[in-house]
C-alpha cells in the first residue's frame, strides 16, 4: 500500500474515532464508522443499540443505511467502510450484501469478529485492511469497559 493511501486511511479512521467517542459519551459501546465514496465521507455513525433498544443498531449498520440513503441505492460498490473495531458477523453480512468494496478496521474483535466466525461473509471482491490506528481504537474500548465493569 502506498504512503498516500496509508495517510488517507489514518485520516478517515480518526473520523470514525470521533464517532466512537460520541458513542462512549452516550453510554454506548464505543464503536464508530464512516463510509467514504470518491474521497468524500457520505455517512458517519456510531453504536446506538442502547439508545434505540435495538441489538442490530451497530455503527456499521447505521452507516450502511445512511450511505445507501445518501446515494439512493442499496449497493455501495465504490465505497470504503472505516470502522474502529472489526465487524461482527451480522455487520459483515450486511457489508457483503451492500457490496462495499473495501473495509478498513482498527482493532480486532477476538471474541465476536467476523474473521473467526464467518471469514467469507464479505463480498468476494472486497478488500480488507486491518490494524489502522489499532492502539487508539483498542484503547477507547478498553477504557469504556473498565468504567462499566
Amino acid at each position: 500500500m502506498n504512503e498516500d493511501q496509508i495517510k488517507k486511511d489514518e485520516f478517515y479512521m480518526r473520523k470514525a474515532l470521533v464517532e466512537a467517542r460520541l458513542a462512549a459519551e452516550a453510554n454506548e459501546i464505543p464503536i464508530g464508522a464512516v463510509i467514504v465514496c470518491n474521497d468524500r465521507i457520505i455517512s458517519r455513525a456510531h453504536n446506538l443499540t442502547e439508545t434505540l433498544h435495538d441489538v442490530t443498531a451497530h455503527a456499521e449498520m447505521q452507516a450502511i443505511t445512511s450511505a445507501a440513503d445518501m446515494l439512493g441505492g442499496k449497493y455501495l460498490c465504490d465505497c470504503t467502510l472505516y470502522v474502529t473495531v472489526e465487524p461482527c458477523t451480522m455487520c459483515a453480512g450486511a457489508i457483503g450484501w451492500a457490496q462495499i468494496s473495501r473495509v478498513v478496521y482498527g482493532a480486532p474483535d477476538e471474541k465476536r469478529g467476523y474473521t473467526k466466525i464467518a471469514p467469507k461473509a464479505l463480498h468476494p471482491k472486497a478488500t480488507v485492511t486491518a490494524g489502522v490506528i489499532e492502539d487508539e481504537c483498542r484503547e477507547i474500548m478498553q477504557n469504556f469497559f473498565m468504567k462499566v465493569r
